[in-house]
């Protein structure tokens, strides 16, 4: 194995599509040395794993201790992904803070995989060769903290990369959804009610931003909520896109609106300013849109503040239930001007 040529290394990232963005950075650096890059994600991670520069190929795989709604442990799935990353040198594992690397480790060892690479504050015995310890009481930008993991196996960021998030171009052509000229993009919807701007004040958002002069397109996959939002004064893409046409509509904008949500990173990947309605049941100075000029609306101190939590744990919402549509509107302004 020379040090131009690592063998193939498989990268994993299990969880949503946002999750998966922000392991680009990683992935890139993987890419410097192997061979060939293979990421392995969740079946919510596949298309975001698709747009990421640097990856060869991706394989699927729904992980019972990693997924919202987790299939059973059998043995007819573990030996489905035994069987499809057999062949692969070495392997990175990305997780959050909150998450472990081992149980995927073991069967990559099954595998056969050779070294593999991962945090771990448990004791791994002989399931990881580079053990990266953190200090979890720290926050630091998930992007960077993916990048960490493979910069311990050896992998560094090409000269000149600048660490940010990014999607393969050329992006698909968009004319047909978001037309000429500069618009604002409104994402309502979110993979946790808890990260969730009610409907009401989306909707009046919308119009207040119509009023102020902005053209607005709506996007999203739930079609009721973002018809809704829309009314009769915004364009309407609801279940209209698919992610890398979505990245296409997004960085057309002039900004984007969404909560903690994979779009804000896909925001991100594309360099559009972000209006962040960031409930803070995860820390915003982890997962808050990186790289990109970002206001960050709700409150911090919220009760609800770092319970991981699916469900609001606060009745009335309140970290982002007292956020005004007027306040957006001025974030907006301040984002574009």
């Amino acid at each position: 194995m020379t040090d131009r040529m690592r063998g193939r290394v498989l990268v994993a990232r299990l969880d949503d599509a946002g999750d998966v963005l922000l392991a680009g950075p990683a992935v890139r650096a993987v890419r410097t040395l192997a061979r060939e890059v293979v990421f392995l994600a969740g079946p919510r991670g596949r298309a975001a794993a698709e747009l990421l520069p640097g990856v060869d190929r991706v394989v699927t795989w729904h992980a019972p201790w990693i997924d919202h709604t987790p299939p059973p442990v059998t043995e007819e799935r573990v030996a489905d992904l035994v069987g499809r990353v057999r062949g692969v040198d070495e392997a990175v594992i990305l997780t959050s803070f909150h998450q472990s690397a081992l149980p995927l480790a073991l069967l990559l060892r099954l595998a056969g995989v050779g070294r593999i690479a991962a945090i771990s504050n448990d004791y791994p015995g002989s399931l990881l060769d580079v053990r990266h310890r953190v200090d979890e009481d720290v926050d630091v930008p998930e992007a960077e903290r993916m990048l960490a993991v493979a910069r311990a196996a050896g992998f560094e960021l090409p000269d000149g990369d600048d660490g940010g998030l990014a999607v393969r171009r050329p992006l698909p052509d968009i004319g047909a959804f978001a037309g000429g000229g500069s618009y604002v993009v409104v994402h309502p919807g979110t993979s946790a009610p808890a990260r969730t701007w009610p409907a009401e004040r989306h909707r009046q958002t919308v119009r207040e931003l119509t009023e102020d002069g902005h053209r607005v397109v709506v996007t999203g996959t739930e079609r009721d909520l973002t018809a809704y939002v829309a009314g009769g004064d915004a364009a309407d893409l609801g279940g209209r896109t698919t992610l890398a046409e979505l990245a296409a509509v997004i960085e057309g904008a002039g900004v984007l609106v969404a909560g903690n949500t994979g779009p804000a990173h896909l925001a991100a990947a594309v360099g559009t300013p972000v209006v962040s309605l960031f409930a803070p049941v995860v820390a915003a100075a982890r997962w808050a849109p990186y790289g990109v000029p970002a206001v960050l609306l709700g409150d911090q101190d919220a009760p609800c503040r770092g319970t991981r939590a699916r469900l609001c744990p606060v009745p009335g919402h309140p970290c982002l239930s007292q956020v005004t549509s007027e306040q957006v509107v001025k974030a907006v302004r301040e984002l574009t001007q």
